[in-house]
């Protein structure tokens, strides 16, 4: 459907079709929302239909945000590693998806809706960290209100320049649409590529969970560096004779290992992201003998799981 097709299907049924597409914007989908939001506010001739298309909206949008709230209070942190699978980086996008809502905290919330890749990925970490279904609602709610309430002001206030452009469009849709799928498929090649060539520098040796059994009794068992974040160690506590580590600050956590003594780096990232990450990072700073994990924080054996799992861990506070 092209930006013409819009127009007329929103002035036919304008509130049902910004809460679909909030709906599934919200949810993860492809869709974006902000042109349709635009597009109905410049066709809100009253403020009677311009606060139905604000309560659509944010009910939709409050509404996509409880479901995933509901599967990181379930699920906890696997949800925000599946979520995470499909970036670039998967390391990354955990570590640095935790790291803002530790930061930020309730307004996380807030501010998720205008960082692309964060609306959907802070309520589950919400819903793990058991913050109050008050809260965040609260939050939610605020967040949806600004972002669909400035793009609906935006369409009013630009409503001759978006009619402008929606005539224009109705005389060449075609060739429109053709030129936007041409450019999302430029865009999606280059995002598969640069994920194709992070896959392929993450090529390393890794130890199976057999053979880090071996090793730890080994005459020198292995130095093990706990990668997961705050979240999923509060859940579960940390692993037996493991240090805690962050991408951000690896030096500091090997103090003054020897650069000789053989390190496993254990995470709970898709494909083993983060593990790998940081098993490059210590051979760059001159550690001989590092590998990665296979298969994370999941495949380790039962002796080596953490004794507290389910617990929080008295430094890791949760969201009241």
């Amino acid at each position: 459907m092209d930006l013409a097709d819009l127009a007329q299907a929103l002035r036919d049924d304008a509130v049902w079709i910004v809460f679909v597409n909030v709906l599934l914007q919200q949810l993860g989908l492809p869709v974006p929302a902000v042109p349709t939001l635009m597009v109905a506010g410049s066709l809100a001739g009253d403020p009677f239909l311009a606060g139905r298309l604000l309560a659509a909206a944010i009910a939709a949008s409050v509404a996509a945000d409880g479901i995933w709230y509901l599967a990181g209070r379930a699920f906890g942190y696997r949800v925000l590693a599946g979520l995470c699978r499909l970036s670039i980086n998967p390391a990354s996008c955990v570590s640095q998806t935790e790291g803002r809502f530790l930061r930020w905290g309730l307004w996380s919330l807030v501010v998720a809706k205008f960082i692309p890749g964060f609306s959907t990925v802070a309520p589950p970490i919400a819903g793990a960290l058991r913050m109050s279904w008050l809260g965040f609602g609260f939050a939610a709610g605020v967040g949806a209100a600004l972002w669909s309430g400035l793009a609906l002001a935006a369409g009013w206030m630009f409503q001759g320049e978006i009619q402008v452009v929606v005539a224009a469009l109705q005389g060449h849709g075609g060739r429109v649409a053709a030129l936007l799928a041409l450019l999302f498929a430029a865009w999606l090649g280059w995002k598969f590529w640069q994920k194709r060539r992070f896959e392929r520098r993450a090529v390393i040796p890794r130890i199976s969970p057999e053979e880090l059994l071996a090793a730890l009794v080994s005459a020198q068992p292995p130095l093990l560096l706990d990668l997961r974040g705050a979240v999923m160690i509060g859940e579960t506590g940390l692993i037996p004779g493991a240090v805690p580590a962050d991408y951000d600050a690896l030096p500091a956590a090997v103090g003054d290992w020897p650069k000789a003594a053989p390190i496993v780096t254990i995470c709970a990232c898709p494909e083993d992201a983060g593990a790998i990450q940081a098993a490059r990072d210590l051979q760059g700073l001159g550690f001989l003998s590092v590998r990665p994990l296979h298969g994370g924080y999941e495949a380790l054996p039962p002796s080596l799981r953490p004794a507290g799992a389910g617990r929080l861990d008295p430094g890791v506070q949760p969201c009241a």
